[in-house]
């Protein structure tokens, strides 16, 4: 659930009494997926091509923003400003957590109205033209600093709808039984793309510079925007009576509640969220950290930075297939989680070795991609279908809003204090998340139950 090695961050539970749209309790299969009992063995992603198209147009699009990410923090610190890198690429990356945070509303009331695989292609082509648009600024010659967070805030925006749109998107792609699957696979899709940014982004900019990067990025924004188009989107049941009208989602404005009211309704949901918008003040601020401390620390180069955040994506990678193999309910393996990952973050604070900074982020992501999994699947169980829409949207802002002030926060202080002491900052300061988190166990319902509206249970 935690929005560093994974935003926006459970042992598969029995089906909810509230039904997700466009599911059903029975076996039968969503649009060019095979039926029978030999089918459902397949991965979901071979037997449902929909779903399938629809999860490798996430890989493309979050890989190319988490490698513009990388690789233009990396391009800052290393190559732009030699004055001042920590603040430089603390207003970078606040950049580029800003959109999702300051357009929730636009984002609940556009995923709530548009048909969703419209949404979905659109912000991915959208992105794709503004990253070519870099591409082309940067080749010329002579791109300011100023021109590279416009960028970053253009990609922002468009992810910003992508990204709960396509989680509100998976009941319609997927059967009932395949949820928690679906968002095991869905939630993956931050590590490979984690992984997959890390390993090209500082690389490609050693090599090419900020030209060859955004090219790659507009190129994997396209392929996604095709893949979402070539996907159909099911028909949604009737007694959801959530606005839809066929293949292709929503068909128009159906009634909505204000954002607050949804949370203000969902009082054991919102507590879990306070404890992760807490808990993101210190994970958010490995992106900073990274680019710092292989600087300063390691004195290494573009590789460097490439096997730490490979390192951390593999962890989330694996996190996010094994969540479910947590034990315990959600608040309190969660808070085991969360220990966990604090005592990863400050290791590195104290052994500057490079295994020792790898092993410890693989940790690290393993913690976030195992959290966000189970808290994820919790979610789409206990959350009534009409809220859907709003409340993705009102989870990525409110797990979003410290994300800029992280990367505000840790960046400034980077020029300031060593990148060891953010470190140990860094896991001093997810503990009193972690104990947090541990005292909700006894207040939150179990997934088995979804959570009534309107206050306590």
């Amino acid at each position: 659930m935690t929005s560093s090695p994974a935003a926006s961050s459970a042992a598969s539970p029995p089906a909810s009494p509230v039904a997700a749209p466009g599911t059903s309790t029975g076996t039968g299969t969503a649009a060019g997926a095979p039926a029978g009992a030999d089918a459902r063995r397949r991965p979901l992603v071979l037997r449902n091509r929909a779903f399938g198209a629809v999860w490798l147009g996430q890989i493309l699009t979050q890989a190319a923003v988490r490698m513009f990410q990388v690789g233009v923090a990396w391009w800052i610190v290393a190559h732009a400003v030699p004055e001042a890198p920590g603040l430089a690429s603390g207003l970078f990356l606040a950049a580029c957590t800003l959109p999702a945070v300051a357009l929730a509303p636009a984002v609940a009331a556009t995923i709530a109205r548009f048909a969703h695989r419209s949404v979905l292609r659109t912000a991915a082509a959208l992105a794709g033209a503004a990253a070519g648009a870099l591409a082309l600024w940067a080749h010329g010659g002579g791109l300011p600093l100023a021109g590279v967070y416009g960028a970053a805030l253009a990609l922002a925006t468009c992810q910003a709808f992508f990204d709960p749109c396509l989680t509100t998107s998976v009941p319609e792609l997927v059967d009932d039984a395949d949820i928690e699957t679906a968002t095991g696979f869905e939630l993956s899709t931050q590590s490979l793309a984690g992984l997959a940014g890390a390993l090209l982004g500082a690389l490609t900019v050693d090599r090419t510079g900020v030209s060859g990067l955004a090219a790659g990025c507009a190129a994997a924004y396209l392929g996604a925007a095709a893949l979402v188009a070539s996907a159909r989107f099911r028909t949604a049941a009737p007694a959801d009576a959530d606005g839809t009208d066929g293949t292709d989602g929503p068909a128009g404005p159906s009634p909505r509640r204000p954002l607050l009211r949804i949370l203000a309704e969902l009082p054991s949901v919102r507590r879990i969220l306070i404890c992760f918008t807490a808990a993101n003040l210190f994970t958010a601020a490995v992106f900073v950290v990274i680019p710092l401390y292989t600087r300063s620390v390691l004195f290494g180069g573009g590789g460097t930075v490439a096997l730490l955040e490979a390192a951390l994506g593999t962890g989330a990678l694996v996190g996010a297939f094994t969540g479910t193999r947590v034990p315990g309910r959600p608040t309190v393996a969660g808070a085991w989680c969360l220990g966990l990952m604090a005592l990863a973050l400050a290791l590195p604070g104290l052994f500057a070795q490079l295994p020792v900074v790898a092993g410890c982020l693989a940790v690290a992501g393993w913690c976030a991609g195992a959290v966000s999994v189970r808290f994820v699947a919790l979610f789409q169980r206990m959350v009534p279908t009409a809220d859907k829409p709003g409340f993705f949207a009102v989870m990525q802002a409110v797990l979003g809003a410290s994300l800029p002030v992280a990367s505000l926060v840790f960046g400034s202080a980077g020029d300031f204090l060593s990148p060891q002491t953010l470190c140990l900052v860094q896991g001093i300061g997810l503990l009193p998340a972690a104990c947090a988190l541990a005292l909700l166990g006894s207040r939150t319902p179990e997934p088995t139950v979804a959570e009534p509206a309107g206050g306590e249970r």
